[in-house]
């Protein structure tokens, strides 16, 4: 897994997922959430709990209108693109899915746990569900 910081878009999954969604649009962020709520599935694996963390950075710029955490071009103009209110049904299953990717089974806080960032990790999910909610 390459990483460069602890935000939720600064690992090279998220920077695919960067990609979808400006091609994408809302099913993107949509189908990250599904995934990592997919009752089917027992273990999150980690790239999933990045795009999960993505599409919930990604939702929260759309919903607030804070593009600061956004350094792509192609995405910042897709969020101040799209209306608030068309996404914001979104909002609620985005926390679900940041439940999921901090919670028992999901490969992400094991990880994290190995490194001396994790501690900066959680902090900027808890901050990132704090913004949906």
């Amino acid at each position: 897994m390459t990483v460069w910081g602890t935000g939720s878009l600064e690992n090279e999954h998220a920077a695919a997922f960067v990609a979808e969604v400006v091609q994408d649009g809302a099913y993107a962020l949509a189908e990250a959430f599904d995934v990592a709520l997919d009752p089917d599935n027992d273990l999150l694996d980690a790239e999933e709990g990045h795009r999960a963390l993505a599409a919930a950075e990604i939702l929260a710029a759309v919903l607030t209108g804070d593009t600061a955490s956004l350094t792509d071009a192609g995405l910042r103009a897709w969020v101040q693109g799209v209306n608030p209110a068309e996404l914001a049904p979104l909002r609620e299953v985005a926390r679900e899915a940041l439940d999921r990717v901090l919670g028992p089974g999901s490969e992400l806080p094991d990880l994290w746990e190995e490194s001396d960032d994790a501690e900066a990790w959680r902090e900027d999910v808890q901050r990132l569900r704090a913004e949906l909610g």
